[in-house]
């Protein structure tokens, strides 16, 4: 069986896989849910995107994980894919949760019509990308309930991990990569710079009916996802 490091998007920390990590162990699998430097109970921790980056490889080297599957929601999906290309044979697939990919040299805000008002607001140490209100969680799979929890529990992003540029050594569509598209939050076609990587032989596509927090709306489904990506049995 595979060791899953899972890595949540913005605002978010290990606890956001709490519903996910039960299954996962249940089907044989080591599972690490892993929180970034200056989030959640990392808090008060300057980070930046390269910090983030190197919080996963330590996370992989400091356990000695081997066959490791990474797993990035959102956000993490930048860091996650720098981190891929750095540690090498331990490396079995990634997974690219309703992910942003990275691009050498370029950043998470990188191409946002927002993008420069982002930099200067988020360029310098101590500043943070507050998390979102309530009701942008609306539309998304998401009870009431759930919405609470997740407002209640939020912590602000440290904001120079959004404008740091990626850095990868390698292209990559040579990394074996499933990409998680989840159609409440996108619609049916993911976003053009993914659509290009799913054109090489070592990516797949995988479409889940629910909103870009299928951690929290659709856990189950995700952990069979995940399961399967990391080798596991399909399910029935």
């Amino acid at each position: 069986m595979a060791e899953l490091v899972l890595v949540a998007g913005a605002w978010l920390g290990s606890w956001a896989w709490d519903e996910v990590v039960p299954e996962l162990r249940k089907a044989g699998h080591g599972v690490h849910p892993l929180t970034l430097s200056g989030l959640a109970d990392k808090q008060g921790t300057a980070a930046g995107q390269r910090t983030h980056v190197q919080d996963i490889v330590d996370e992989v080297e400091r356990l000695d994980l081997r066959e490791v599957v990474l797993v990035g929601h959102s956000y993490s999906g930048i860091p996650v894919g720098q981190a891929a290309d750095r540690i090498g044979d331990r490396l079995a697939r990634v997974v690219f949760v309703d992910a942003n990919v990275p691009a050498d040299g370029k950043s998470f805000v990188s191409g946002w019509p927002e993008g420069p008002a982002m930099e200067e607001a988020y360029g310098a140490e101590g500043s943070f990308w507050q998390p979102l209100p309530a009701e942008e969680f609306k539309g998304q799979d998401l009870s009431d309930e759930q919405i609470a929890y997740l407002v209640g529990r939020a912590t602000p992003h440290p904001g120079p991990t959004l404008v740091e540029p990626a850095v990868l050594a390698r292209p990559l569509g040579e990394l074996p990569a499933t990409f998680i598209t989840c159609l409440l939050a996108g619609g049916e076609e993911p976003a053009p710079a993914v659509a290009e990587l799913l054109t090489s032989e070592h990516w797949e596509l995988v479409r889940m009916d629910t909103g870009h927090w299928p951690m929290f709306s659709r856990p189950r489904e995700l952990a069979r996802i995940l399961n399967e990506a990391a080798g596991g049995p399909a399910a029935d």
